[in-house]
């Protein structure tokens, strides 16, 4: 049976989760900075996992199923949407995944929610962030989840996923097991340290749109806290006004997000909270209170310890995509099907002007 690793790389955290027949043998989490900072140390750490038959990799937006090894510098432009020289967002994830290709490790890079054929294409237009690769992978932990604690087959699940994450918060709508829809972290609701969908006149008056902005004014934000302040322990309990207005915020963002995926899920049997802001109770709860009244609503459990729900999914992931127990979960998510890329379905500007930001030819 096989013997995989699923990979999770955060704004936060980058972590690992390994299982062997389907059992957990790895469960760890890197600060982001640190695993970055020494690509050698952290693939010598998954080197001495191995053999290893699949390992789903740091995927950014994503693409169609790539080996690691196959991805060209543009396949890399369009999975990270950075162009050379860009400062924001979290670098080096891309020099991370260049070295993973030239190791000896079997990596592979999913798709993210906007190449499933399982979203309609009138759901896809002038989008690019409808859900990162590691909500493709979470969501494939809470459909499994899921089918496994209410004893249904993957196709009678219908869930709204909602991830709170350390920097975005993003939905991923899944109707009879499949990703149908999704809200992107720069395209949906305001996130922890994210602003979330820019008003189009805010992204007038900014004048330009650096990769950096699409990584602040969230709710640290308008707390007034810096990066070295903002805690989720901190925002647990709001103490001063501005505070108050950003908790207020985020959780108002957050359930609006949640009610207008739904539109996509006939009748879904709950919503599912996830990420590192899910698990601050007095978010949650009061998330909770408010979707109760549209259908049940619990936190994400997973089946680790440590590892972030993205690399628990990205671990049942590389199992199907290995032959494993979760093949059929892979065939429902269509993930083999996955075609095109991040930039075939905008109007609102030349698909070649967005190509020329990323430096594409």
């Amino acid at each position: 049976m096989p013997r995989v690793v699923g990979i999770d790389p955060g704004t936060v955290s980058i972590d690992l989760c390994g299982l062997d027949d389907g059992r957990v043998f790895l469960d760890h989490s890197w600060p982001t900075a640190e695993a970055l900072a020494d690509p050698a140390r952290f693939i010598a750490r998954l080197e001495a996992a191995a053999p290893l038959d699949l390992v789903a990799g740091p995927s950014g937006y994503g693409l169609p199923l790539t080996r690691a090894r196959d991805a060209s510098e543009e396949d890399l432009r369009l999975a990270f949407l950075a162009a050379p020289g860009e400062t924001g967002g979290v670098g080096g994830l891309r020099a991370l995944v260049r070295a993973l290709a030239r190791s000896s490790l079997p990596v592979v890079l999913t798709p993210g929610v906007l190449h499933l054929p399982t979203v309609p294409a009138s759901r896809k237009v002038n989008r690019v962030d409808m859900g990162t690769a590691d909500k493709v992978c979470a969501a494939a932990l809470a459909i499994a989840e899921h089918a496994r604690q209410f004893g249904r087959p993957l196709t009678e699940v219908s869930l709204v996923l909602v991830e709170l994450g350390g920097a975005f918060t993003a939905a991923v709508a899944v109707a009879s097991g499949r990703i149908v829809d999704g809200v992107g972290g720069t395209s949906g609701p305001l996130g922890f340290r994210a602003a979330g969908a820019l008003d189009g006149e805010v992204a007038y008056l900014a004048g330009e749109v650096p990769k950096a902005m699409l990584f602040r004014g969230g709710a640290a934000s308008v707390a007034g806290w810096n990066e070295s302040n903002a805690s989720t322990d901190r925002f647990a309990h709001p103490s001063t006004p501005a505070e108050q207005v950003a908790w207020e915020a985020f959780v108002d963002n957050a359930v609006k997000a949640a009610l207008a995926i739904a539109a996509s899920v006939p009748s879904p049997k709950e919503f599912v909270l996830s990420g590192r802001l899910a698990h601050v109770e007095t978010v949650s709860h009061a998330i909770r209170q408010r979707l109760d009244l549209f259908a049940p609503t619990r936190l994400l459990e997973g089946f680790a310890q440590t590892a972030k729900e993205g690399a628990q999914g990205a671990a049942l992931i590389a199992d199907g995509l290995a032959g494993g127990t979760n093949r059929e979960l892979i065939e429902l998510l269509a993930l083999r099907e996955a075609r095109g890329t991040v930039l075939d379905h905008l109007y609102v500007i030349p698909r070649e002007q967005a190509r020329h930001r990323l430096g594409l030819s």
